[in-house]
């Protein structure tokens, strides 16, 4: 949803001033705003009277006034659903402080009860399974605010806004509807009527989701008309109403794709805010290269300035405390994952918050180059791993800081996405991504980690059962050791790791190593770490000076070494014999050279045998023909040997 403190903080510093201590004031409540929300969320529990019937429509006719005190709604909420059982009632979710007037269906009056925060009507007949039907809703009250702000009146520079934010569960307070992470309404319209006027000079306006369809002035009072035409939860739905200016861009100008991006904010931060917007273009358009064409944009994109310090991504209308191009990239990257592919479930909180996050690197990557997508993965990965524990997957959805943890769910799950980039390549892990937000089962609709996995598998060929099971289940990360020698065009790589947390006993993944020739040459390669302990033999054309871990932070890791071995023993020094090898090998050494310890690998470099004592003999019994590398630690150094076992 929201872009996490510290990121805001941080970027306030390119912020015009004025603008900076209105964001830093609403930035004071930020995290204590956040907790509320998702104490909210936890204190919901699905309802099980709202899931036999599916919604397809709502119409919603509201009534309202920004200086209203206190705070109040009126209006009509007609919704159409399809019945999932025989049904003799319909439920909805609607707060105890809203009242209901009446009940119609076809100009019939419909009795109902409300209590609990339930609405419950009776039907006329019994609905059949699979019937369309409808009925309208007039109600009125003093809608209550939970989580971020659920129906909010307050005041900038003097004038009243009215904003909405409903995540995770705040629509009930304000509309009868039906909340929940299985169901979505197939459309909306929404009618928004208010005064015209606040003052003389205060001409007031709504934003909402969808395309703006028409303004009509009925005496002192004025109806704006939304109309959405696309899937969407009872949390997305927004509506704000202050004296906004507004103002036009364009995405993808001058072509066959061209839409609007439509900015509503306050008359005192517009020119701030023309200067700040005007980058959304390139943002949608990288994104719809990298994945696809902006979900929406037979409609709009847009954003609504409001008294929050964070943003909410409300399907094509985003609303916005500041203009910071992180949080326009971040919320942003919500339309296509969180607003169109929806999290189905808060354990799966990642596939919005991980996604978003890492959108927000790749803005970095693609706009300002690859020096700021390092810098950017290498604050990540230092985050990350400031603690030893913690999993991408949400373990606790009773714990308030575990689902909106900064650390977890949105940089972890995007550095977790970057690695699978790297393991599977731009060309493999883009288009899977494709796949993924046009599935037909999960666009406009809800996923799982599993589906997502699925598509990466189906594009790559790549079983992931481990990397998910290592990366998005297991706790903490990895720290290597690498030891590296040459001798002549043959360098050795050893590669030792452990854990932070116990609860993953290897983490496999490809470890990307930068050679450094003593005269400046380079060489870039990636060894496939399967094992600990595991050994690669390379071929390089100079003599190596220097080695580097993860040059280009691909990895999460943390206190990683690099350790040279000295393998330049004289052969007279030190000899393994016989070779080719039976069921016994021995080694002899000279001139003060004193044998440490033994290692045997295979020729995919995995560890099959170690003698950590000085034994001069190696039982070869039990190991299948073929090469084999002997590693020979010494008081002097490292020293290898190829072998053949036959």
């Amino acid at each position: 949803m929201k872009l996490i403190l510290t990121s805001l903080l941080s970027l306030l510093l390119c912020t015009p001033l004025f603008s900076q201590q209105k964001e830093l004031q609403s930035l004071k409540n930020l995290i204590k705003n956040e907790k509320r929300a998702a104490e909210s969320r936890m204190n919901y529990r699905l309802n099980p009277n709202t899931t036999n019937y599916d919604i397809k429509y709502h119409r919603m006719e509201w009534t309202v006034d920004p200086a209203s005190s206190p705070a109040a709604i009126s209006g009509t909420v007609t919704t159409y659903w399809v019945a999932d059982e025989p049904m003799s009632s319909i439920t909805f979710d609607m707060a105890s402080n809203l009242t209901v007037s009446q009940v119609m269906q076809r100009g019939t009056s419909l009795s109902f009860s409300a209590a609990n925060d339930e609405l419950v009507i009776s039907l006329p007949t019994t609905q059949n399974t699979g019937v369309l039907d409808s009925l309208s809703i007039t109600y009125s009250g003093n809608p209550t605010s939970s989580g971020f702000g659920s129906y909010e009146q307050s005041t900038h520079n003097g004038v009243p806004i009215l904003w909405t934010l409903s995540e995770p569960y705040g629509a009930m307070g304000w509309w009868p509807c039906k909340q929940d992470l299985i169901d979505k309404a197939d459309s909306i319209d929404v009618y928004v009527t208010h005064p015209q006027f606040y003052n003389a000079s205060q001409e007031y306006k709504t934003a909402s989701n969808g395309l703006m369809i028409s303004e009509t002035v009925t005496g002192s009072n004025k109806t704006t008309h939304w109309k959405h035409r696309y899937p969407i939860p009872a949390y997305l739905v927004a509506i704000a109403v202050t004296n906004y200016s507004v103002y036009n861009e364009l995405a993808y100008e001058g072509t066959a794709e061209e839409f609007p991006i439509t900015n509503y904010v306050y008359p005192e931060d517009l020119s701030y805010a023309q200067t700040s917007t005007a980058v959304t273009a390139d943002i949608i358009e990288l994104y719809g290269t990298l994945f696809e064409m902006y979900p929406y944009a037979d409609e709009k994109y847009g954003h609504a300035q409001f008294g929050w310090g964070g943003g909410m991504e409300h399907t094509t209308m985003t609303f916005l405390g500041g203009f910071s191009r992180d949080l326009i990239a971040h919320e942003l990257a919500h339309q296509w994952f969180g607003d169109k592919v929806t999290c189905g479930s808060w354990e799966d909180i990642w596939l919005n918050e991980g996604f978003a996050t890492y959108l927000t690197g790749l803005t970095k990557e693609h706009l300002d180059g690859p020096t700021a997508f390092y810098n950017w993965r290498a604050g990540k990965i230092n985050n990350i791993t400031n603690y030893a524990s913690g999993s991408v997957f949400c373990t606790d959805t009773t714990s308030v800081n575990r689902i909106f943890s900064g650390r977890l769910s949105y940089d972890k799950g995007s550095m977790v996405l970057h690695m699978l980039r790297y393991k599977l390549g731009d060309t493999d892990f883009f288009q899977a991504l494709k796949n993924y937000l046009a599935d037909p089962n999960l666009a406009y609709g809800y996923a799982k980690t599993q589906q997502l996995q699925d598509h990466l598998e189906a594009q790559s060929g790549m079983d992931l059962d481990e990397f998910f099971a290592d990366w998005f289940m297991g706790e903490g990360y990895p720290s290597y050791n690498v030891q590296w020698s040459q001798t002549g065009n043959t360098v050795y790589i050893t590669i030792n790791q452990s854990q932070s947390h116990s609860s993953v006993s290897f983490f496999e993944m490809p470890i990307p190593i930068k050679l450094i020739g003593t005269n400046g040459e380079e060489e870039l390669v990636r060894l496939e770490n399967t094992s600990n302990g595991q050994l690669f033999t390379l071929t390089i054309p100079f003599t190596v000076n220097s080695v580097q871990f993860d040059p280009n932070k691909e990895l999460i890791s943390r206190n990683n070494s690099v350790t040279l071995g000295n393998s330049n023993l004289e052969t007279e020094d030190i000899l393994a014999f016989p070779n080719p090898v039976g069921e016994q090998i021995t080694i002899a050494t000279a001139n003060g050279v004193t044998l440490k310890s033994t290692a045997l690998f295979n020729s995919l470099g995995q560890l099959i045998l170690k003698q950590e004592a000085n034994q001069p003999t190696i039982n070869f019994s039990g190991i299948e023909d073929g090469v084999l590398i002997l590693q020979i630690n010494t008081n002097k150094g490292v020293y290898y040997r190829t072998l053949i076992k036959e």
